[in-house]
Protein backbone atom coordinates (compact mmCIF):
# COMPACT_ATOMS: atom_id res chain seq x y z
CA UNK A 1 0.00 0.00 0.00
CA UNK A 2 1.54 3.40 -0.68
CA UNK A 3 2.21 5.68 1.52
CA UNK A 4 0.76 9.16 1.64
CA UNK A 5 4.57 10.36 0.75
CA UNK A 6 4.58 8.21 -2.17
CA UNK A 7 1.44 9.19 -3.22
CA UNK A 8 2.20 12.72 -3.39
CA UNK A 9 5.39 12.42 -5.53
CA UNK A 10 3.30 9.84 -7.58
CA UNK A 11 0.57 12.77 -7.94
CA UNK A 12 4.12 15.55 -8.68
CA UNK A 13 5.28 12.67 -11.86
CA UNK A 14 1.80 12.74 -12.92
CA UNK A 15 1.55 16.37 -13.41
CA UNK A 16 5.08 16.68 -14.62
CA UNK A 17 4.65 14.01 -16.97
CA UNK A 18 1.70 15.98 -18.64
CA UNK A 19 3.16 19.68 -18.51
CA UNK A 20 3.26 21.39 -21.67
CA UNK A 21 5.22 23.82 -21.45
CA UNK A 22 7.69 24.75 -24.17
CA UNK A 23 10.90 24.28 -23.16
CA UNK A 24 13.43 23.75 -25.87
CA UNK A 25 12.43 24.59 -30.19
CA UNK A 26 15.06 23.54 -32.34
CA UNK A 27 15.38 23.33 -35.85
CA UNK A 28 17.46 21.77 -38.99
CA UNK A 29 17.65 22.02 -42.60
CA UNK A 30 17.50 18.79 -44.73
CA UNK A 31 17.52 18.11 -48.23
CA UNK A 32 15.96 14.84 -49.49
CA UNK A 33 16.64 13.34 -52.94
CA UNK A 34 13.43 13.02 -55.19
CA UNK A 35 12.58 9.76 -57.43
CA UNK A 36 12.52 11.61 -59.98
CA UNK A 37 12.99 15.23 -61.68
CA UNK A 38 9.90 16.96 -60.65
CA UNK A 39 8.78 20.23 -63.04
CA UNK A 40 6.80 23.23 -62.30
CA UNK A 41 6.51 26.44 -65.16
CA UNK A 42 9.60 28.34 -63.40
CA UNK A 43 11.83 26.02 -61.79
CA UNK A 44 12.51 22.15 -61.74
CA UNK A 45 13.88 20.11 -58.58
CA UNK A 46 15.51 16.72 -58.09
CA UNK A 47 15.94 16.95 -54.24
CA UNK A 48 13.00 18.79 -51.65
CA UNK A 49 14.31 20.77 -49.30
CA UNK A 50 12.67 21.13 -45.97
CA UNK A 51 13.12 22.58 -42.11
CA UNK A 52 12.41 20.46 -39.16
CA UNK A 53 11.24 21.70 -36.35
CA UNK A 54 11.13 19.74 -33.13
CA UNK A 55 9.48 21.23 -29.88
CA UNK A 56 10.39 19.72 -26.88
CA UNK A 57 7.99 20.19 -24.02
CA UNK A 58 8.62 20.33 -19.81
CA UNK A 59 6.93 17.07 -19.76
CA UNK A 60 9.78 15.11 -22.32
CA UNK A 61 7.03 15.11 -24.74
CA UNK A 62 8.79 15.88 -28.27
CA UNK A 63 6.95 16.95 -31.36
CA UNK A 64 7.82 17.59 -35.34
CA UNK A 65 6.88 20.01 -37.29
CA UNK A 66 7.90 20.79 -40.99
CA UNK A 67 8.17 23.74 -43.29
CA UNK A 68 8.41 22.86 -47.32
CA UNK A 69 9.86 24.78 -49.92
CA UNK A 70 10.19 24.46 -53.98
CA UNK A 71 13.28 25.00 -55.23
CA UNK A 72 14.33 27.79 -53.01
CA UNK A 73 12.39 30.93 -53.03
CA UNK A 74 10.44 30.59 -56.04
CA UNK A 75 7.59 29.31 -55.18
CA UNK A 76 6.91 32.10 -52.66
CA UNK A 77 9.03 34.23 -50.99
CA UNK A 78 10.34 31.79 -48.24
CA UNK A 79 13.68 29.83 -48.38
CA UNK A 80 14.53 27.19 -45.90
CA UNK A 81 17.23 29.15 -45.22
CA UNK A 82 15.12 31.97 -43.69
CA UNK A 83 12.80 30.16 -41.90
CA UNK A 84 15.32 28.65 -39.91
CA UNK A 85 16.94 31.74 -39.19
CA UNK A 86 13.50 33.26 -38.13
CA UNK A 87 12.33 30.80 -36.18
CA UNK A 88 15.66 30.88 -34.26
CA UNK A 89 16.00 34.31 -33.96
CA UNK A 90 12.19 35.52 -33.67
CA UNK A 91 9.79 32.64 -32.96
CA UNK A 92 11.16 30.56 -30.89
CA UNK A 93 12.24 33.13 -28.12
CA UNK A 94 8.87 34.07 -28.22
CA UNK A 95 7.27 30.58 -27.59
CA UNK A 96 9.93 29.67 -24.78
CA UNK A 97 8.15 28.99 -21.69
CA UNK A 98 4.33 29.53 -22.98
CA UNK A 99 2.08 26.68 -22.94
CA UNK A 100 1.51 24.35 -25.87
CA UNK A 101 -1.93 23.99 -25.40
CA UNK A 102 -2.29 27.56 -25.63
CA UNK A 103 -2.72 27.76 -29.86
CA UNK A 104 -4.14 30.53 -29.71
CA UNK A 105 -1.98 32.85 -27.91
CA UNK A 106 0.83 31.30 -29.05
CA UNK A 107 -0.34 32.10 -33.10
CA UNK A 108 -0.69 35.16 -32.45
CA UNK A 109 2.94 35.73 -30.46
CA UNK A 110 4.00 34.01 -33.90
CA UNK A 111 2.59 36.69 -35.91
CA UNK A 112 3.46 39.87 -33.74
CA UNK A 113 7.19 38.11 -34.00
CA UNK A 114 7.40 37.90 -37.65
CA UNK A 115 5.65 39.41 -40.40
CA UNK A 116 4.14 36.52 -43.20
CA UNK A 117 6.34 33.90 -42.35
CA UNK A 118 3.53 31.48 -43.29
CA UNK A 119 5.84 28.57 -43.57
CA UNK A 120 7.71 28.85 -40.56
CA UNK A 121 5.09 29.62 -38.27
CA UNK A 122 2.93 26.25 -39.55
CA UNK A 123 6.35 24.13 -38.78
CA UNK A 124 6.70 25.81 -35.48
CA UNK A 125 2.35 25.58 -35.01
CA UNK A 126 2.70 21.69 -36.06
CA UNK A 127 5.39 20.93 -34.00
CA UNK A 128 3.36 22.14 -30.83
CA UNK A 129 0.05 19.95 -31.81
CA UNK A 130 2.18 16.72 -32.33
CA UNK A 131 3.76 17.19 -28.99
CA UNK A 132 0.72 18.32 -27.05
CA UNK A 133 -0.93 15.45 -28.25
CA UNK A 134 1.78 13.04 -27.38
CA UNK A 135 1.46 14.68 -23.58
CA UNK A 136 -1.90 13.92 -23.37
CA UNK A 137 -2.19 11.02 -25.46
CA UNK A 138 -4.83 12.30 -27.91
CA UNK A 139 -4.43 12.37 -31.63
CA UNK A 140 -3.67 16.28 -32.68
CA UNK A 141 -7.08 16.23 -34.82
CA UNK A 142 -8.74 16.04 -31.42
CA UNK A 143 -7.46 19.57 -30.84
CA UNK A 144 -9.11 20.84 -34.18
CA UNK A 145 -12.25 18.93 -33.85
CA UNK A 146 -11.83 15.45 -33.90
CA UNK A 147 -11.98 13.55 -37.16
CA UNK A 148 -14.96 12.88 -39.83
CA UNK A 149 -12.59 10.33 -42.04
CA UNK A 150 -10.57 8.02 -41.69
CA UNK A 151 -9.07 8.06 -45.09
CA UNK A 152 -8.74 10.35 -48.03
CA UNK A 153 -8.05 9.66 -51.64
CA UNK A 154 -4.96 10.57 -52.87
CA UNK A 155 -3.57 12.13 -56.20
CA UNK A 156 -0.34 11.64 -57.71
CA UNK A 157 1.09 14.10 -59.82
CA UNK A 158 2.79 13.76 -62.87
CA UNK A 159 6.13 16.43 -63.63
CA UNK A 160 8.78 14.77 -65.40
CA UNK A 161 8.25 16.65 -68.83
CA UNK A 162 8.70 13.21 -70.35
CA UNK A 163 4.84 11.40 -71.81
CA UNK A 164 6.17 8.37 -71.73
CA UNK A 165 7.86 8.33 -68.70
CA UNK A 166 4.17 9.69 -67.25
CA UNK A 167 2.48 6.90 -68.96
CA UNK A 168 4.57 4.08 -67.59
CA UNK A 169 4.38 6.07 -63.60
CA UNK A 170 0.79 6.64 -64.14
CA UNK A 171 0.23 2.93 -65.17
CA UNK A 172 2.18 1.87 -62.33
CA UNK A 173 0.29 4.07 -60.01
CA UNK A 174 -3.10 2.28 -60.95
CA UNK A 175 -2.14 -1.28 -61.31
CA UNK A 176 -0.51 -1.21 -57.67
CA UNK A 177 -3.71 0.44 -56.45
CA UNK A 178 -2.19 3.36 -55.22
CA UNK A 179 -3.40 6.33 -57.49
CA UNK A 180 -6.51 6.39 -59.95
CA UNK A 181 -6.28 9.89 -60.31
CA UNK A 182 -3.65 12.39 -61.59
CA UNK A 183 -2.46 16.11 -61.89
CA UNK A 184 -0.47 16.96 -64.81
CA UNK A 185 1.83 19.68 -64.48
CA UNK A 186 1.96 22.32 -67.44
CA UNK A 187 3.67 25.57 -68.45
CA UNK A 188 6.96 24.38 -68.71
CA UNK A 189 6.91 23.64 -72.25
CA UNK A 190 5.09 25.48 -75.39
CA UNK A 191 1.14 25.08 -74.63
CA UNK A 192 1.47 23.39 -78.13
CA UNK A 193 4.01 20.72 -76.70
CA UNK A 194 1.66 20.90 -73.26
CA UNK A 195 -1.31 19.49 -75.47
CA UNK A 196 0.50 17.07 -77.35
CA UNK A 197 1.66 15.74 -73.83
CA UNK A 198 -1.40 15.91 -72.13
CA UNK A 199 -3.36 14.06 -75.05
CA UNK A 200 -0.82 11.53 -75.41
CA UNK A 201 -0.74 10.69 -71.75
CA UNK A 202 -4.67 11.23 -71.09
CA UNK A 203 -5.57 8.70 -74.26
CA UNK A 204 -2.91 6.13 -72.82
CA UNK A 205 -5.36 5.86 -69.18
CA UNK A 206 -8.27 3.70 -69.00
CA UNK A 207 -11.58 5.45 -69.94
CA UNK A 208 -12.78 7.41 -66.44
CA UNK A 209 -8.96 8.06 -65.33
CA UNK A 210 -9.50 11.50 -63.66
CA UNK A 211 -7.04 14.19 -64.43
CA UNK A 212 -6.07 17.73 -63.49
CA UNK A 213 -3.82 20.31 -64.76
CA UNK A 214 -2.04 22.48 -62.96
CA UNK A 215 -0.37 25.64 -64.99
CA UNK A 216 1.61 26.68 -62.08
CA UNK A 217 0.40 30.54 -63.16
CA UNK A 218 2.28 29.52 -66.47
CA UNK A 219 0.23 31.22 -69.06
CA UNK A 220 -1.57 34.34 -70.09
CA UNK A 221 -5.24 35.00 -70.60
CA UNK A 222 -5.24 35.04 -73.77
CA UNK A 223 -3.54 31.38 -73.86
CA UNK A 224 -6.37 29.69 -71.71
CA UNK A 225 -8.74 31.47 -73.93
CA UNK A 226 -7.44 29.69 -76.51
CA UNK A 227 -6.49 26.08 -74.80
CA UNK A 228 -9.89 25.85 -72.42
CA UNK A 229 -12.07 24.15 -75.34
CA UNK A 230 -9.16 21.41 -75.61
CA UNK A 231 -9.24 20.82 -72.45
CA UNK A 232 -12.61 20.48 -72.08
CA UNK A 233 -12.57 17.77 -75.05
CA UNK A 234 -10.07 15.56 -73.40
CA UNK A 235 -12.25 15.87 -70.21
CA UNK A 236 -9.88 17.36 -67.61
CA UNK A 237 -11.55 17.76 -64.39
CA UNK A 238 -10.07 20.65 -62.98
CA UNK A 239 -7.92 23.59 -64.29
CA UNK A 240 -5.45 24.65 -60.88
CA UNK A 241 -3.64 28.36 -60.89
CA UNK A 242 -3.38 29.46 -64.96
CA UNK A 243 -2.90 32.65 -64.23
CA UNK A 244 -0.15 34.68 -62.14
CA UNK A 245 -1.38 36.17 -58.46
CA UNK A 246 -3.17 39.57 -58.44
CA UNK A 247 -4.71 38.98 -62.36
CA UNK A 248 -8.64 38.53 -60.64
CA UNK A 249 -10.52 39.97 -63.33
CA UNK A 250 -8.38 38.46 -65.88
CA UNK A 251 -9.25 35.00 -64.13
CA UNK A 252 -13.00 35.68 -63.29
CA UNK A 253 -13.11 36.00 -67.37
CA UNK A 254 -11.58 32.76 -67.80
CA UNK A 255 -13.90 31.21 -65.00
CA UNK A 256 -16.50 32.46 -66.42
CA UNK A 257 -16.00 30.93 -70.14
CA UNK A 258 -14.58 27.38 -68.88
CA UNK A 259 -16.59 24.71 -68.46
CA UNK A 260 -13.71 23.38 -66.36
CA UNK A 261 -13.96 24.44 -62.49
CA UNK A 262 -10.89 26.83 -61.85
CA UNK A 263 -8.84 26.22 -59.11
CA UNK A 264 -7.15 29.25 -56.71
CA UNK A 265 -3.59 28.18 -55.34
CA UNK A 266 -0.88 30.89 -55.55
CA UNK A 267 -3.22 33.71 -55.67
CA UNK A 268 -4.38 33.46 -52.55
CA UNK A 269 -2.49 32.83 -49.44
CA UNK A 270 -4.14 34.77 -46.74
CA UNK A 271 -7.65 35.04 -45.86
CA UNK A 272 -8.75 38.09 -47.33
CA UNK A 273 -7.04 36.98 -50.30
CA UNK A 274 -9.87 33.90 -50.58
CA UNK A 275 -12.44 36.36 -50.00
CA UNK A 276 -10.84 38.37 -52.83
CA UNK A 277 -10.91 35.66 -55.00
CA UNK A 278 -14.28 34.53 -54.04
CA UNK A 279 -15.98 37.66 -54.83
CA UNK A 280 -14.77 38.23 -57.94
CA UNK A 281 -15.82 34.60 -59.15
CA UNK A 282 -12.22 33.95 -59.51
CA UNK A 283 -11.46 30.46 -59.11
CA UNK A 284 -14.31 27.86 -57.68
CA UNK A 285 -12.12 25.09 -55.88
CA UNK A 286 -9.52 26.30 -53.14
CA UNK A 287 -6.16 24.59 -52.52
CA UNK A 288 -5.37 24.26 -48.81
CA UNK A 289 -1.80 24.55 -47.74
CA UNK A 290 -0.05 24.93 -44.04
CA UNK A 291 2.63 26.50 -46.15
CA UNK A 292 -0.10 29.36 -46.99
CA UNK A 293 -2.19 30.04 -43.98
CA UNK A 294 0.44 29.42 -41.65
CA UNK A 295 -0.79 27.19 -39.52
CA UNK A 296 -3.71 24.23 -38.78
CA UNK A 297 -5.74 26.83 -36.98
CA UNK A 298 -5.93 29.45 -39.68
CA UNK A 299 -5.70 26.48 -42.50
CA UNK A 300 -9.45 25.63 -41.17
CA UNK A 301 -10.06 29.10 -41.03
CA UNK A 302 -9.19 29.80 -44.47
CA UNK A 303 -11.20 25.85 -45.38
CA UNK A 304 -14.68 27.80 -43.53
CA UNK A 305 -14.27 30.84 -45.46
CA UNK A 306 -13.78 29.60 -49.06
CA UNK A 307 -16.79 26.92 -48.06
CA UNK A 308 -18.47 29.60 -47.43
CA UNK A 309 -18.63 31.41 -50.48
CA UNK A 310 -19.38 28.15 -52.37
CA UNK A 311 -15.93 27.27 -52.94
CA UNK A 312 -15.03 23.26 -53.09
CA UNK A 313 -12.23 22.21 -51.12
CA UNK A 314 -8.89 20.58 -52.36
CA UNK A 315 -6.26 18.86 -50.20
CA UNK A 316 -3.13 20.96 -51.70
CA UNK A 317 0.90 19.69 -51.19
CA UNK A 318 4.31 21.25 -51.59
CA UNK A 319 5.85 17.85 -51.94
CA UNK A 320 5.82 17.11 -47.95
CA UNK A 321 7.50 14.62 -46.20
CA UNK A 322 5.15 12.47 -44.29
CA UNK A 323 6.15 14.86 -41.39
CA UNK A 324 4.02 17.39 -43.36
CA UNK A 325 1.83 15.48 -44.77
CA UNK A 326 0.74 13.68 -41.17
CA UNK A 327 0.04 17.44 -39.83
CA UNK A 328 -1.88 18.17 -42.90
CA UNK A 329 -3.98 15.48 -42.33
CA UNK A 330 -4.64 16.04 -38.89
CA UNK A 331 -7.11 19.36 -40.49
CA UNK A 332 -8.17 17.52 -43.56
CA UNK A 333 -9.47 14.39 -41.18
CA UNK A 334 -11.90 17.12 -39.33
CA UNK A 335 -13.31 19.02 -42.30
CA UNK A 336 -16.97 18.34 -43.31
CA UNK A 337 -16.20 18.63 -46.54
CA UNK A 338 -13.08 17.90 -48.82
CA UNK A 339 -14.91 17.05 -52.07
CA UNK A 340 -11.54 16.78 -54.05
CA UNK A 341 -9.42 14.79 -51.88
CA UNK A 342 -6.15 15.57 -51.71
CA UNK A 343 -2.17 15.24 -53.50
CA UNK A 344 -0.22 14.58 -50.61
CA UNK A 345 2.10 11.94 -52.72
CA UNK A 346 5.01 13.74 -51.22
CA UNK A 347 6.83 10.92 -48.76
CA UNK A 348 6.18 8.74 -52.01
CA UNK A 349 8.67 10.77 -54.36
CA UNK A 350 11.38 10.77 -51.79
CA UNK A 351 13.96 8.23 -51.99
CA UNK A 352 13.99 7.88 -48.25
CA UNK A 353 11.16 9.93 -45.90
CA UNK A 354 11.57 11.15 -42.80
CA UNK A 355 8.76 9.07 -41.70
CA UNK A 356 9.19 5.37 -40.91
CA UNK A 357 5.90 4.69 -40.28
CA UNK A 358 2.16 6.30 -39.72
CA UNK A 359 0.46 7.09 -42.75
CA UNK A 360 -0.70 4.26 -44.76
CA UNK A 361 -1.09 4.44 -49.18
CA UNK A 362 -3.58 1.99 -49.87
CA UNK A 363 -6.29 1.39 -52.42
CA UNK A 364 -6.00 4.46 -53.29
CA UNK A 365 -6.35 6.69 -50.16
CA UNK A 366 -4.37 7.95 -47.79
CA UNK A 367 -5.20 6.26 -43.99
CA UNK A 368 -4.88 8.10 -40.97
CA UNK A 369 -2.49 7.76 -38.78
CA UNK A 370 -3.91 6.08 -35.36
CA UNK A 371 -1.79 7.39 -32.44
CA UNK A 372 -1.19 10.48 -30.35
CA UNK A 373 0.19 13.54 -31.72
CA UNK A 374 0.07 13.18 -36.29
CA UNK A 375 0.68 9.34 -34.78
CA UNK A 376 3.81 8.83 -37.19
CA UNK A 377 6.83 7.26 -35.98
CA UNK A 378 10.12 9.49 -37.10
CA UNK A 379 12.93 8.13 -39.04
CA UNK A 380 16.14 9.55 -37.13
CA UNK A 381 18.49 7.58 -39.59
CA UNK A 382 17.42 9.36 -42.26
CA UNK A 383 16.42 12.47 -40.83
CA UNK A 384 20.35 12.58 -39.78
CA UNK A 385 21.16 11.62 -43.07
CA UNK A 386 19.63 14.38 -44.86
CA UNK A 387 20.62 17.27 -42.17
CA UNK A 388 22.53 20.04 -44.08
CA UNK A 389 25.58 20.40 -42.91
CA UNK A 390 27.46 23.91 -42.10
Amino acid sequence: MPTPQTAVITQLDGAAQRDTRIAEIETRIVDCITTRRHKLSNTEITHQSYVIVAAKLASGAVGYGEASTLGGPRWSEESVEAIKANIDTYIAPALIGQPALAFEANGLRMKKAVTRNSSARAAVESALFDAAGKTLELPASAFLGGPVRDRIEVLWALASGDADQEIEEARGKLAAREHRRFKIKLGFHSPADDMARLRKIMGAMPQGTEMVVDVNQGWSEATAIRYLPELAELGVALIEQPLHPGQLAATARIAARSAIPIMVDEAAFSNPEIVQNAATAAGSVYSLKLVKSGGLLEMKRAAGIASAFGMELYGGCLLESGIGAAAHMAVFATLPQLEWGCEHFGPRILKNDLMSSGLVFKDFHIHMPVGHGFGITINHDALDDATRRD
